[in-house]
């Protein structure tokens, strides 16, 4: 996706940049002190205290919604961790925000003259998508795809790599069916510096964790046998897709275009073609939390 457009409104409505009474931002209350040089989302809000008992000091708690941000300090950096809650809506709410906190003059609504550009590191639990990938694992998105659809709602274009990659993903019959697909890449100084000895792979950012995911309890599928063996099968430039989740595409696809760089690294708790489950979760994300602050 193309970096850093500018919206063209000298002065944003209030109805376009909603602020609270306090002037925080609508949905993750936050105020641009409450945003670090570093930014790490996690979905699910309890993982935000165990995030944040790591840093050497926390300034700032805030809650609302499913949106928990602690921002502290971290070897003399300052350091934020955010929950998202599940999907790219919510990834679409999350980088808008952070983004007006650091780049929008709240007060007026105006966008300021130089631009602040974030590094924001997904941490992730996922499903693996090839048997060799063993559980506890950690996977690094080099590339993700999704179809959910978040960023055709804005002036965007893929890169010449990333619309090689949707178009070689619409071969898969059930993907180029139930929606416009895109991909976008994740930021290659975050992945050398943090992943460089993950598993890397392509990411499958869906907008469903059943049945986008293959999972059918009562309501059938209508291709799971082909989708899974054509997914399973799918090779673009050497890389295989090797896990589902639920936010990636988004955080790559809107950091680029507001010109943030963004990695997303992911605990491997299940194994969907041998159908296990790690017995131990909480241990693997620790694992990863702590792998990931050491390198940030």
């Amino acid at each position: 996706m193309n970096n850093n457009p500018q919206h063209s409104p000298s002065t944003l409505g209030k109805s376009e940049l909603i602020l609270r009474t306090d002037g925080s931002l609508y949905h993750l209350g936050i105020l641009p002190e409450d945003v670090g040089e570093k930014v790490i989302i996690v979905g699910d809000p309890e993982r935000v205290p165990i995030v944040s008992s790591l840093f050497d000091k926390i300034n700032r708690k805030i809650k609302t919604r499913e949106f928990v941000t602690h921002t502290g300090e971290l070897r003399g950096k300052q350091i934020t961790v955010l929950s998202s809650g599940i999907g790219v809506d919510n990834i679409d709410i999350v980088l808008n925000e952070l983004d007006a906190a650091v780049n929008i003059e709240l007060t007026s609504r105006t966008i300021k003259p130089v631009l602040r550009a974030l590094e924001i590191v997904r941490i992730g639990t996922s499903g693996a998508l090839r048997d060799d990938i063993p559980l506890g694992s950690f996977i690094a998105s080099s590339m993700a795809f999704g179809w959910d659809g978040v960023p055709w709602h804005y002036q965007s274009e893929m890169s010449e790599d990333e619309g090689a990659l949707a178009t070689a993903i619409e071969t898969i019959k059930h993907i180029k069916e139930t929606a416009a697909t895109y991909a976008a890449y994740a930021d290659s100084g975050l992945l050398h510096r943090i992943a460089h000895d993950m598993i890397k792979g392509i990411t499958a950012t869906t907008n469903s964790f059943y049945g986008g995911q293959g999972r059918a309890l009562r309501i059938p599928l209508r291709n799971e046998e082909e989708q899974n063996q054509m997914i399973e099968n799918f090779s673009f430039r050497g890389q295989h897709i090797t896990n589902y989740e639920m936010e990636t595409s988004g955080l790559y696809s809107l950091s680029k275009m507001l010109g943030h760089s963004a990695l997303t690294v992911c605990a491997i708790l299940a194994n969907r073609p041998r159908k296990e489950f790690h017995n131990n979760p909480s241990v693997a994300v620790q694992s990863l939390v702590r792998l990931v602050l050491e390198r940030f």
